[in-house]
């Protein structure tokens, strides 16, 4: 477990990160959580005293990474821009999600639906894993699970699948 204290910081003009609020973690610090590690992973620990698992290290660039603070995370924290962050993070090994029945089953269907979906990076299987976990209703959940089989079909990732929709 790597302690240390930082201030939360948001992006003012910064391509797709605009608006980002974050903790910036330098590759000194990064590289005692995981040796050489120059690609997004997941972490586990404390920000203050509140208990986190399976949030990304997002990398910056040189070994440097960033910790992303969604709203929900600083509201729990009670700390916006300009606040100083006391953070314990270990790299977090355990971290997996878990693919709904449902979405199985939809992807077992044809083998090449599965053989895309598994061929993906992992950061892509847990964005469709989580966008699918999101629908709230059972409307919106057939709705996603008819996109993701679209998707897999014509063997895009998950960013592409939401640029066709919106098209």
């Amino acid at each position: 477990m790597v302690t240390f204290n930082a201030e939360i910081e948001k992006f003012e003009q910064m391509g797709e990160k605009t608006g980002w609020t974050y903790v910036f973690i330098p590759r000194e610090i990064a590289y005692q959580i995981k040796p050489d590690c120059k690609k997004s992973f997941r972490v586990k620990g404390r920000l203050d005293n509140l208990a986190i698992h399976g949030l990304a290290l997002t990398p910056m660039g040189d070994g440097d990474f960033i910790l992303a603070l969604k709203t929900s995370l600083r509201k729990q924290l009670k700390k916006e821009q300009g606040a100083m962050l006391s953070l314990e993070l270990a790299d977090d090994v355990e971290f997996k999600i878990e693919m709904p029945e449902e979405l199985a089953i939809c992807l077992s269907d044809d083998p090449k639906w599965m053989a895309h979906f598994v061929s993906m990076p992992k950061s892509h299987q847990h964005y469709y894993i989580n966008w699918f976990n999101t629908a709230k209703t059972e409307k919106t959940k057939l709705k996603r699970l008819t996109m993701i089989v679209n998707a897999m079909e014509q063997g895009l990732d998950f960013g592409a699948m939401i640029r066709a929709a919106k098209a």
